[in-house]
């Protein structure tokens, strides 16, 4: 018999946390390198957020909390939700779990059975579908094209829901490609939903604040009120609010499933920290004067590494509406030969061999489903980034 459950064969480790990890260890060894691949802002906690929690502990406030969160920020969460999205939820409606991670591997531990479909547009964050195969579900990738700006086309939204789909995964801002969906490029799906009532939706809104220009952000339900009773809207506090280590995740959607949801979290770690729940009801109660700050910084970035991958022989680059990833193409350099005499045939043997030879730290776009590219994050400052694209440029100008 063997030990380890037949579910591990059906996953793999993150390509994201694995990438950082050998940055970490490069630079252990001495070696020069830039990490471009943590999906995590390089801004500090504002100062009220973290004064907030030193406020918490002199309060002692370092007991257990309540599974589904301290009430003081699950009312906070209603509140934000009816503020910046318009959608109307009670505090009983809502939940906060140790992260974004742990609300999404609830919802589907508590829904999927054996057989489950969930559909999920690449490229894809690397979690998506290694979550509904631990729970049980069957992955159910369907494809976008750079040409359409990674946006999923509601006709092939259509064509891959069956009768076994339970949930559609909607992730806007994307991680990784940085595509985001406009009201009306949101309708034409959520029109397609309406047509299917068994589909459930599940909207991953963790970089909502993080959008460029004239762009405004559009939630599914907030599109289509008819999805309410079928929608799991999901959000934090990690990236607009530079919260990444204080791990605190949130949803809000019908009552049923948030019991079922609070059941399982109830035998699994019970409530999230409590001095880090109280520096949440900070950020979403709190000042939000620092994040169209922060977004200025991030859109100066953006355009900064998309100018200098579209000037690298071979890489063709869009510009993104959110999030702080670029996710441009390495198709020109399929074929080459990388300075150490190895032949590019991935876009895994891209990023391997620009780590060798240049010290720069990237993720395949193969580990996201959608190849051959690869992603940036720039989250980290203009100069590391124009070293990072010089390098790069050095890179793809040495492959014959």
């Amino acid at each position: 018999m063997a030990f380890l459950a037949d579910a591990l064969s059906r996953v793999k480790p993150s390509a994201t946390i694995a990438v950082s990890q050998k940055a970490r260890e490069l630079k252990a060894k001495g070696r020069d390198v830039i990490g471009l691949g943590a999906g995590e802002p390089d801004f500090d906690t504002p100062d009220n957020i973290k004064q907030a929690a030193i406020d918490a502990i002199n309060r002692g406030e370092t007991k257990y909390t309540p599974v589904s969160g301290i009430p003081e920020l699950r009312d906070a969460i209603a509140k934000k939700f009816k503020r910046e999205n318009n959608l109307d939820y009670t505090a009983a409606q809502t939940i906060v779990g140790t992260g974004g991670k742990q609300i999404l591997f609830n919802a589907f531990m508590a829904t999927m059975n054996a057989g489950d479909e969930v559909v999920i547009p690449t490229p894809y964050w690397v979690s998506y579908p290694e979550m509904v195969s631990l729970c049980g579900g069957t992955p159910v990738f369907v494809a976008t094209t750079q040409e359409n700006k990674f946006k999923l086309k509601a006709e092939d939204l259509e064509k891959a829901i069956t009768p076994k789909t339970k949930w559609f995964i909607f992730n806007s801002p994307s991680n990784p490609s940085g595509a985001a969906y406009s009201h009306d490029e949101l309708k034409a799906l959520t029109d397609v939903l309406m047509r299917h009532p068994h589909v459930w939706v599940l909207t991953d809104d963790m970089y909502e604040h993080l959008t460029y220009g004239d762009f405004k952000f559009a939630t599914p339900v907030e599109v289509e009120p008819g999805l309410y009773d079928r929608t799991l809207t999901m959000n934090g506090v990690s990236k607009a609010y530079a919260m990444t280590g204080w791990r605190i995740g949130y949803a809000a959607g019908p009552l049923n499933l948030i019991k079922a949801m609070d059941m399982i979290q109830g035998q699994q770690t019970s409530g999230a920290c409590s001095i880090a729940q109280w520096a949440a009801v900070e950020a979403l109660n709190g000042t939000q004067d620092f994040i169209p700050e922060n977004k200025k910084i991030f859109e100066g970035r953006r355009d900064l590494i998309v100018s200098m991958l579209n000037q690298a022989t071979g890489i063709e680059c869009p510009s993104p509406e959110g999030a702080f990833y670029v996710y441009p193409s390495c198709k020109g350099l399929i074929g080459k030969t990388a300075p150490s005499g190895k032949v590019i045939e991935t876009d895994e043997d891209f990023v391997s061999e620009l780590l060798e030879a240049e010290g720069v730290a990237v993720v395949h776009g193969s580990a996201f489903g959608l190849g051959p590219n690869f992603r940036i994050s720039y989250a980290t400052s203009e100069a590391l980034l124009e070293e990072a694209g010089k390098r790069i440029q050095r890179f793809c100008a040495a492959c014959k």
